[in-house]
């Protein structure tokens, strides 16, 4: 199932700018090949002061953070890959569940029809027009007590 996740890793300041640029290319095209992901964001923040000095004697890295959307059985495929590639230090990957929701219902605000939606979220349609009508009905029924009280 195609997922919405969110990486950020963080690149040795020693090597030069060039390099820098290159490596974040390098996981961008790593997520298009290898792990068959679509990139939606693509953002480079530069060296920034890390939070505390890791063991490698660094206290400041190159950031960059990619949203990509990818199948979830994939994503194991990139933290290897993070973790054989000594440029890198630190990462972290994880999936953007509040940015499926709002993808999610922004197709059902649209009015998208139940075969044109994504995989799995056909149940996703029917669960919001049961609670739809149970609402009906609890509102009809205030209504009949409402109406015999007075």
């Amino acid at each position: 199932m195609i997922r919405i996740y969110e990486t950020m890793f963080i690149v040795s300041p020693r090597l030069d700018e060039e390099s820098r640029n290159s490596m974040a290319e390098k996981v961008r095209d790593y997520i298009v090949e290898r792990v068959s992901g679509t990139i939606e964001k693509f953002d480079r923040w530069g060296i920034r002061k890390l939070a505390y000095r890791v063991t490698k004697g660094f206290s400041e890295g190159d950031y960059t953070v990619i949203q990509f959307k990818a199948d979830s059985e994939s994503v194991d495929i990139l933290e290897k890959f993070y973790g054989i590639t000594p440029e890198v230090f630190r990462w972290q990957t994880f999936r953007r569940e509040d940015l499926e929701k709002a993808e999610k219902k922004a197709l059902l605000k649209k009015g998208t029809s139940e075969e044109e939606l994504p995989e799995g979220q056909t149940e996703v349609k029917a669960v919001e027009s049961a609670v739809v009508e149970v609402s009906e009905a609890v509102v009809e029924k205030t209504t009949e007590t409402v109406a015999t009280e007075e």
